[in-house]
């Protein structure tokens, strides 16, 4: 497998740095208009007008017979996307920045073990190391160091 170019590797990188602001952002918006569920629909809402314009810009809307085909699992991507969003919202301002992050990476690594040793959803097959396991018990140390800090 050739090396990916410098610029994918900083995608995951500014994405995952994002999270952390866009769940300040999320909370200070729950706070401003008094509900945790109506900020993540104003967030949801104006993240689906971005995708819509970028959509049609590209032309790249999925045909119908397209959208047929699809499963039911298929669908739940924006059902933990909302997931997400509103335990940002509620979670983040109250155990702060830090904590909440390093809770959202253990998760994500976590749930990424299990996906990469599976292949579920459309991933390669890797499987499970001791090397990943003990990479995975750090960061959970890590989480509990942060909590005693």
């Amino acid at each position: 497998m050739p090396s990916p170019v410098w610029w994918l590797l900083c995608l995951p990188f500014f994405a995952g740095a994002f999270l952390a602001l866009q769940a300040g952002i999320n909370g200070q918006l729950a706070k401003q208009v008094g509900s945790v569920l109506a900020a993540a629909l104003i967030s949801f809402l104006v993240g689906t007008v971005a995708l819509l314009v970028l959509v049609l810009l590209q032309r790249e809307m999925p045909t119908l017979s397209a959208l047929k085909e699809l499963t039911w699992w298929h669908w739940c991507g924006g059902l933990l996307g909302v997931f997400f969003i509103t335990t940002a919202a509620f979670a983040g301002p109250r155990i702060g920045a830090l904590l909440f992050m390093a809770l959202v990476l253990a998760g994500q690594l976590g749930m990424a073990l299990a996906l990469d040793h599976f292949g579920w959803v459309g991933f390669r097959e890797a499987p499970v190391s001791l090397g990943k396991i003990a990479g995975l018990l750090l960061i959970v140390a890590g989480v509990v160091l942060i909590r005693r800090g």
